[in-house]
């Protein structure tokens, strides 16, 4: 794990991507651990192992078989099971508020490595399937950490909330309760507003965040504020996870 340090820094945007990423505003984290690099399909293994989490996807497994490479990131698994593996390394999943500190520090960087667009030597898009972690370090974040644009997304510990960025809590990267998203959602539903979280159709429950982009995007989707969104059960190839822990607990 690599430290992400405390301090304030832009969340969001003013103008471009979705209107789900606006507008731009700060907020102040206290620091973290992250995974330097998505979990991989033998650290999932190792957690099979144990006992404490269920084997990734049947039909993942089975319908790509040149994703399962060891070093690859495991994908195939739903918010629960990802969950689970971060509870059992002793960790637990990141909040979106700390997956875009990672990527953007202080200085408002599009993609991690900076504002140059994506090229395949910095991250993984484009393309038919994910490489292994850690094989783009030109695309590594400000802190020191590997694919967080592109390779897979990444579930967040969030609910997704299409009205977070104007929530009393915005200035602490904190969603709506549950309650209160349904609410937002039934708003933009019966406005008929339904390009302002993404391609995606609006929700009907709370679903999870999802972070980073894949290895099947755009390369304009990778920008450090991109928001997706997907329910909890949903257990897809191009969707993994990495791990984050409070600075306050054992160290890494």
């Amino acid at each position: 794990m690599l430290l992400v340090s405390a301090g304030p820094f832009t969340m969001g945007a003013d103008s471009g991507g979705q209107e789900d990423e606006h507008p731009a505003h700060t907020v102040t984290l206290a620091a973290f651990f992250l995974d330097k690099t998505e979990v991989t399909n033998a650290q999932w293994g190792d957690c099979v192992a144990a006992n404490s989490c269920r084997p990734k996807s049947d039909a993942v497994r089975s319908e790509h078989p040149d994703f399962n490479g060891p070093n690859q990131p495991v994908s195939g698994v739903s918010w629960d099971d990802a969950q689970a593996y971060c509870a059992w390394r002793g960790r637990r999943l990141p909040r979106e508020a700390e997956f875009e500190k990672a990527v953007r520090d202080a200085d408002g960087r599009r993609f991690p490595w900076g504002n140059e667009p994506p090229t395949h030597d910095k991250t993984v898009f484009g393309v038919a399937r994910p490489d292994d972690v850690s094989t783009h370090p030109a695309g590594r974040g400000p802190y020191g950490h590997d694919d967080l644009a592109g390779n897979v997304w990444e579930w967040m510990q969030d609910e997704y909330d299409p009205y977070a960025y104007r929530r009393p809590a915005a200035g602490e990267g904190k969603p709506g309760t549950c309650r209160e998203i349904l609410a937002s959602l039934s708003e933009l539903r019966a406005e008929n507003r339904n390009g302002f979280t993404g391609t995606n159709p609006i929700p009907t429950e709370c679903e999870h965040s999802i972070r980073g982009g894949a290895y099947n995007y755009d390369p304009n989707g990778l920008r450090s504020t991109n928001r997706v969104h997907h329910p909890g059960r949903y257990r897809i190839p191009m969707l993994g996870l990495r791990c984050a822990r409070d600075i306050f607990d054992a160290a890494p």
